[in-house]
């Protein structure tokens, strides 16, 4: 039997500079240019009044996510403001999840490492993508409440309030795992997916190529759940962020009073 080794960590292919370049970067890079070629072209011919199905399937794609955007957050202005980060964060996760289930993924090898690999298999990319997430969603609630006002969602005087301190403490340690959360969910799937399709190829044998189209059919409804749930939760946290606690330091204008975001 075919012998399987599965790494980690992303494999260093060569250097630009001090640059290292992964296999994870390579097909990753790969995603977001299909991307990036998809979305300009089907803009250019919407412009331009020629509409097929595909461009019409786009459309109805980016509208039905941008009516989310409204939906979880209710003032116009911050939703347009998100808009863009959090459809930015779908789309790449999308793409960079779905090209990682072509065939020759995980098993063309070059030098004895894997040539091509999914992005969101890297554990970089997943917490960079976390961390930005997070910190927007720290601009915009410094954005609404002040930064004093922010950071007494957090930091509130223990012999004034005990209880709203401990609440404070419970917040800022609840970022931290929204962080961590984010970054090791994605990552998760991503990764488990990738080694399934390795195993079952190589269970398979011969009929692997009856057996696979199963299974990557399934990675890639999972690839548009886990591009969702990142896309859902961005949008959630920066509404969280920015809605009144207690009234002490909220803005008069804030989400929260205009319509309540029910999670659940």
């Amino acid at each position: 039997m075919e012998h399987l080794e599965i790494h980690l960590p992303a494999a260093q292919l060569f250097h630009i500079g001090p640059l290292p370049i992964t296999n994870t970067m390579v097909l990753g890079g790969i995603g977001v240019l299909a991307m990036i070629i998809i979305l300009v072209t089907a803009a250019q011919q919407l412009k331009a009044g020629k509409s097929n199905r595909f461009t019409g399937f786009i459309q109805w794609v980016f509208e039905g996510m941008y009516g989310v955007v409204h939906e979880i957050i209710p003032d116009k202005k911050m939703a347009r403001s998100i808009a863009p980060l959090a459809l930015t964060i779908f789309f790449t996760v999308l793409s960079t999840y779905w090209i990682s289930i072509i065939p020759g993924v995980g098993s063309v090898t070059l030098g004895g490492k894997e040539l091509l690999r999914g992005l969101p298999t890297d554990l970089n990319f997943t917490f960079a993508l976390a961390i930005i997430t997070m910190v927007a969603v720290q601009f915009y609630a410094i954005k609404y409440h002040g930064f004093f006002g922010n950071a007494r969602r957090y930091l509130i005087n223990p012999l004034k309030n005990p209880i709203g301190a401990f609440e404070g403490f419970l917040e800022l340690i609840g970022e931290f795992s929204r962080l961590i959360a984010l970054s090791l969910r994605l990552f998760g799937n991503a990764f488990a997916g990738e080694v399934l399709l390795l195993i079952i190829g190589l269970l398979s044998g011969y009929f692997a190529s009856l057996s696979l189209p199963f299974f990557m059919a399934f990675e890639l409804f999972i690839g548009f759940i886990q591009a969702y749930v990142f896309f859902m939760l961005t949008l959630i946290f920066a509404s969280l962020a920015t809605q009144s606690h207690g009234g002490a330091h909220s803005s008069d204008h804030s989400p929260a009073r205009a319509k309540p975001v029910e999670v659940e």
